[in-house]
């Protein structure tokens, strides 16, 4: 029996049709990642996996007593737990068998014989559920994901956003549940935890179901695809590479089927249309009612929707340019202290370092939405700046795309304010609905628009590809490639920036 089974699953968020009458099965041990264009519902999929969202249709069959392990990135957690014991508590319940075990021997050390059996019981259970070693899983763990670095007594409460997540992460992978269930693991991850990640899953014996846009990571752990677009799930198997093959093999084949149908669908129709009332009237009845009988394909849905972005500049595009001298930056305390370097103008230049260090807040110091601790930093006076934003956050998210846009550049037409979006792969009917209730990799794509009408000739962007789907990433590349304008980008994604960066400034906890 498959772990999990979804049968004819119909399922809409809002106006837009996710899933129709669609399923797949996940069996034990599969390693699956999850794949499909921004908006096609895999974030939606993960949800209803781990019984967050009920479907309008369809049944969701988990195997009786599987345990499942979903990706929370923003679970509540107590206040003034430190790291070390948040994944302690992976093993709460090994943990109070050994209390329960103690309270036994202290009984039979008493007198109470009868308890000794009941000790070993707890001993038994201990050993076979490998608890002695549970200090050994989480320094492995902790030192995969560079917890070790941030320090495990840290208090929970003082970390980053990226930090916490990845602390939740690893208490998730200490939990060793049978099915794992990852929406965008590696967005908060840096390049060497994510391929300590990708070893670590691909290691595993059980199975898990893992939604990314990091095609490298995928190809990595995935023995299964699940492929999802035009409102369905079809499942595939082999490596993210063997599914890119097949999928382009069964779109050929599929257009060729097509193609000859529609072929002889109106080689029919020709011949009733001109038999109809002849002598061949009833040859042509028959032609008829063959046609209507025939189960007709469905035109071949328009491949991937691949946007074209272009980021205009102003004034001098080689004019504005940055200088930052021993800055600190932080919130309530320094996190990053003595920062010191230059962007010239025209200059692309990448941030590097550890996941949770500061990059977010440098940049949010930077562009004045939070004031610097220490030291200084000034633009050239003919700079002007645009700026992505990490969070997918909005100030009316009732607002539609079109209605932002056009706040933005009231001096649009309606239509053009719709070509704009459409160029960067807003589809007509999601730029009229509520910005937050779209997808994460549609909402970074208004982002994107955003900045497009807006010109200027110093970019600064913070993990703009965390959302992006791979056509997204290669045409954001190419703009910021083109773009004549200095640009400060943030991002884990070294294939993302490799070959048109210039630069790489390496920040530390000691800079």
């Amino acid at each position: 029996m498959s772990l999990l089974k979804i049968t004819a699953m119909t399922h809409s968020f809002g106006d837009d049709l996710l899933f129709r009458d669609t399923g797949f099965s996940l069996n034990r041990g599969e390693h699956t990642g999850i794949v499909g264009q921004n908006g096609t519902g895999k974030s939606t999929l993960i949800k209803i996996c781990a019984g967050q969202i009920i479907p309008d249709e369809g049944m969701i069959t988990w195997k009786p007593g599987v345990k499942t392990g979903y990706l929370d990135q923003y679970a509540q957690i107590k206040k003034f737990v430190t790291i070390r014991d948040f994944l302690r508590s992976a093993f709460s319940k090994l943990y109070k068998i050994e209390s329960q075990m103690n309270r036994y021997y202290e009984q039979a050390a008493n007198g109470d014989e009868g308890k000794l059996k009941a000790a070993a019981k707890c001993q038994e259970e201990l050993e076979r559920e490998d608890f002695y070693s549970a200090d050994t899983k989480i320094d492995k763990v902790s030192s995969g994901l560079g917890l070790t670095a941030m320090g495990l007594d840290s208090f929970i409460e003082n970390l980053s956003g990226g930090q916490r997540a990845k602390v939740i992460l690893a208490k998730l992978l200490l939990e060793s549940p049978d099915v794992l269930l990852l929406d965008e693991p590696t967005n908060f991850l840096d390049r060497e935890h994510i391929t300590w990640l990708a070893g670590y899953l691909s290691d595993l014996s059980k199975a898990f179901l893992v939604v990314s846009h990091d095609y490298d990571f995928l190809e990595k752990i995935s023995t299964r695809i699940l492929d999802i677009g035009n409102k369905r799930i079809n499942k595939y198997f082999g490596s993210y590479s063997d599914f890119a093959k097949k999928k382009t093999l069964l779109r050929q084949d599929y257009m060729r089927q097509y193609a000859a149908q529609q072929k002889e669908v109106k080689k029919t129709e020709e011949f009733i249309r001109k038999n109809i009332a002849g002598r061949k009237s009833r040859m042509a009845r028959g032609r008829q009612k063959q046609l209507d009988r025939m189960e007709l394909m469905e035109a071949p849905k328009q491949k991937e929707i691949k946007p074209i972005f272009n980021f205009s500049s102003v004034g001098q595009p080689a004019s504005g340019h940055l200088e930052v001298s021993h800055l600190t930056v932080g919130y309530h305390y320094p996190v990053l202290t003595d920062i010191s370097f230059t962007v010239k103008g025209g200059e692309k230049v990448a941030v590097r370092g550890f996941n949770g260090i500061g990059k977010s807040t440098l940049l949010k110091t930077i562009t004045g939405k939070i004031p610097a601790l220490g030291g200084a930093f000034s633009f050239s006076q003919m700079t002007v700046t645009g700026y992505f934003q990490q969070e997918m956050t909005w100030r009316d998210p009732g607002k539609s795309p079109i209605q932002i846009i056009s706040d933005t550049c009231s001096h649009f037409s309606v239509k053009e304010v719709r070509q704009r979006l459409a160029k960067c792969g807003i589809s007509s009917k999601h730029a009229a609905q509520s910005v937050g209730t779209l997808s994460g990799g549609e909402q970074a794509k208004v982002k994107i628009c955003l900045l497009s009408v807006s010109p200027c000739n110093f970019l600064i962007l913070d993990e703009p590809t965390n959302h992006l789907d791979i056509w997204a990433k290669e045409a954001l590349r190419t703009a910021l490639d083109e773009f004549e304008g200095a640009v400060l980008l943030v991002s884990h994604e070294e294939s993302f920036y490799s070959g048109w960066i210039q630069r790489v400034v390496e920040i530390s906890a000691k800079s």
